[in-house]
C-alpha cells in the first residue's frame, strides 16, 4: 500500500477560533481595573483578592441564572452586567449607595468595552492573515457578547473581513461552549461545510476541543501559558501546540494518510 503525504492544511475549508486565551489575554488582574474605577470617583481602592474572588462567584451565578448574558431573558446587554459588577463588589464587602456605584460601574463597562484591558498576542494577526490568503474560512466562537464583534476585536486590529469571516459569539447566539450547537452554528455560517473539513482552535478541553471533536471537527489546543493541565491533554491524544507560530508549520507539514 502506497502512502501519500497530505498537510492537514489541504483538508480544510474553514478554522474557527477562540479568543479569550487564544487570540488576544487579559492586561493585569481584574482588580486592577475594579479599583481605578473606583479611587477615580474618589473611593479607596478594593482588596484585590475579595474583589477577584466576589468578581468569580458573581459571574458564576449570574452566568447561571441568565445564561448567554441574558439572551433567553431579554435582558440588555448593560443590565446583565450592571447586576454582576454590583453583585460582585457586595460579595468583596463594598456596598455603595446608587449614585455612587452608578459611577463607579460606568467607567469598568466603558473599560472593558474598549480595547484597554486586552493584549493582543503578536502571532495572531500574521495566523489569521495567512489562513485567509490561504483560501480558508475564518469564524471567532466565543462565549462574549456583542461587544467583542463591535468594538473590542476591531479595536485591537481583529477586523472582520481582513482578519476573520464571521463570528459566533454567545451572547448573540443564546447558545454557548461547550455546547456542541455553538460550533453546528459556526460550519452553517461557514457555508454549511462539513465538519472533517473544520478545525477549531482553543485554549479549553471542555469548552473548546471535546464539543468541537463531538461533532466531527479536527481540534487542537493552544498551551500559551504552560498550564499545568496541557499534560493530561497529550495523554488524551489531543494535538497541544505552544501558539500559532507552531499551529502554522503542524497544518502545513505533511503527513502519511
Amino acid at each position: 500500500m502506497v502512502s501519500t503525504q497530505i498537510s492537514m492544511l489541504s483538508k480544510l475549508r474553514c478554522i474557527t477560533i477562540d479568543v479569550t486565551g487564544t487570540l488576544i489575554a487579559y492586561k493585569g488582574e481584574l482588580g486592577d481595573y475594579y479599583c481605578m474605577a473606583a479611587k477615580a470617583v474618589g473611593l479607596p481602592c478594593p482588596d484585590y483578592n475579595r474583589m477577584h474572588e466576589g468578581f468569580k462567584a458573581a459571574y458564576t451565578d449570574m452566568a447561571k441564572r441568565y445564561p448567554c448574558f441574558g439572551y433567553a431573558a431579554k435582558m440588555p446587554n448593560i443590565v446583565w452586567w450592571k447586576s454582576c459588577v454590583k453583585d460582585s463588589f457586595v460579595r468583596a464587602g463594598y456596598d455603595y449607595d446608587e449614585e455612587t456605584f452608578e459611577k463607579v460601574f460606568r467607567r469598568i463597562y466603558s473599560v472593558f468595552g474598549s480595547s484597554a484591558p486586552y493584549t493582543i498576542f503578536p502571532d495572531s494577526q500574521p495566523f489569521l492573515r495567512w489562513a485567509c490568503e490561504k483560501g480558508i474560512t475564518i469564524g471567532i466562537v466565543s462565549n462574549a457578547e456583542y461587544r467583542y464583534q463591535d468594538a473590542i476585536l476591531p479595536a485591537l486590529g481583529l477586523d472582520q473581513g481582513s482578519e476573520w469571516d464571521f463570528g459566533v459569539f454567545s451572547g448573540l447566539e443564546g447558545v454557548e461552549k461547550p455546547d456542541p450547537r455553538i460550533f453546528k452554528i459556526a460550519l452553517e455560517k461557514a457555508g454549511n461545510i462539513a465538519p472533517e473539513e473544520a478545525l477549531h482552535i482553543g485554549d479549553s478541553m471542555r469548552k473548546d476541543y471535546l464539543p468541537a471533536k463531538s461533532i466531527g471537527m479536527h481540534a487542537l489546543l493552544l498551551d500559551r501559558f504552560k498550564s499545568p493541565d496541557a499534560e493530561s491533554w497529550r495523554k488524551s491524544g489531543a494535538v497541544v501546540l505552544s501558539d500559532l507560530v507552531a499551529t502554522q508549520a503542524w497544518l502545513t507539514s505533511e503527513k502519511s494518510s
